[in-house]
């Protein structure tokens, strides 16, 4: 098979010389939108900074042009293309099988990982407010865990299991998992499972899997409602009912 008839549709603002911090996680909302994510880029300042794309979660319509009711759109130093910002390296975008709420998990520092619930126009906090610590000794990055007009994390992870993606589950194959948020963890090596109640409030976490060792990347459901799970060392693995 070949590829053909491709066409550049974007191209992120916030260069950078580090090779770190990517992002790259991809969403649709089934209304003609797409999303993405961006990582910092290894520029911490620039996740504040609307007018580059880094540290941003990206809403396009699916020709690549911007959306009129981006959150944006009318403000002259902004780029139109942003939908939030103050993100520091989502590595998983996921929406609920509704496709009302997007769902957000990234890296932070040494500690400090983050679930968030991804609204238009909000402001997540990094490098201003975090959970984590500084590489370099034990000092806290940025100026609190909170301060007024950034969001909070649903749930935040100390110290980091180093998420690789996320579903929201909506099979059948595991009743009892319906509505739960799953990450692979790349640190911790394991299956990391939230539970939410209807506030979307995180009440529960489960680590799946761990005896296996496994740095686990990416995570798909099948639509028998199986859990496939790609592993670093090259291996596939499924969870199926019996």
């Amino acid at each position: 098979q070949q590829l053909r008839h491709w066409r550049e549709l974007f191209v992120a603002k916030g260069d950078s010389d580090t090779f770190r911090h990517f992002g790259s996680r991809i969403a649709f909302d089934n209304q003609g939108h797409i999303f993405f994510s961006v990582g910092d880029r290894g520029k911490r300042e620039d996740a504040q900074n609307l007018s580059n794309h880094a540290g941003s979660i990206i809403r396009l319509n699916l020709d690549g042009t911007v959306p009129k009711d981006n959150p944006f759109t009318q403000l002259a130093r902004a780029l139109p293309e942003i939908w939030s910002y103050g993100h520091r390296n989502p590595q998983g975008l996921a929406f609920t099988p509704d496709k009302s709420v997007l769902w957000s998990i990234e890296h932070g520092p040494r500690g400090g990982d983050e679930i968030n619930l991804i609204k238009p126009g909000k402001n997540y906090g990094w490098p201003i407010i975090s959970y984590g610590k500084e590489y370099w000794g034990p000092i806290s990055v940025g100026e609190s865990t909170h301060k007024e007009g950034m969001e909070q994390p649903v749930k935040y992870y100390v110290p980091s299991i180093a998420p690789g993606s996320l579903i929201v589950y909506s099979g059948n194959a595991f009743k009892e998992w319906k509505g739960d948020l799953f990450s692979g963890a790349l640190k911790m090596t394991h299956l990391n499972r939230v539970s939410l109640n209807k506030q979307y409030q995180a009440i529960a976490e489960e680590r799946l899997l761990e005896s296996l060792g496994e740095r686990i990347r990416a995570v798909v459901e099948s639509p028998e409602g199986w859990i496939y799970l790609s592993t670093d060392s090259g291996r596939i693995l499924r969870l199926r009912d019996k």
